[in-house]
C-alpha cells in the first residue's frame, strides 16, 4: 500500500517540491486520495466472472467488494459523484 500512495499521490514522494506545507492539507488530500481508491478505482484482484451476455468479467472497487455501497448505488463512481456526495449528519 505504500507504493500505492507514493506513486499515486505525489506529495507523499521524497524530495518533491509538491510536499505538503500543511498538515491540514495534507491530511484532505490523503482523505480524497482514500476516497478515491475505495469507490472510483476499479481494481483487477476484485473483478468477478461474468456468465450472461457479452461482458466477461464485472469490475468492482473496495467499497462495491464489502458492501460498503448500497444497492441504489452500487457502480463504479465517477468523480463528479465523489465530489457532490453529501455525507449525512449523524
Amino acid at each position: 500500500m505504500n507504493l500505492t500512495i507514493r506513486t499515486s499521490l505525489v506529495r507523499f514522494g521524497r524530495k518533491t517540491m509538491e510536499f505538503s506545507k500543511i498538515m491540514k492539507m495534507h491530511t484532505k488530500a490523503f482523505d480524497l486520495f482514500q476516497a478515491w481508491y475505495n469507490f472510483i478505482k476499479p481494481h483487477d484482484s476484485l473483478k468477478l466472472r461474468l456468465d450472461s451476455g457479452n461482458r466477461k468479467w464485472l469490475q468492482r472497487t473496495p467499497a462495491m467488494a464489502e458492501g460498503i455501497t448500497d444497492h441504489i448505488t452500487d457502480h463504479i463512481w465517477s468523480l463528479k459523484e465523489l465530489l457532490m456526495f453529501r455525507v449525512p449528519v449523524q
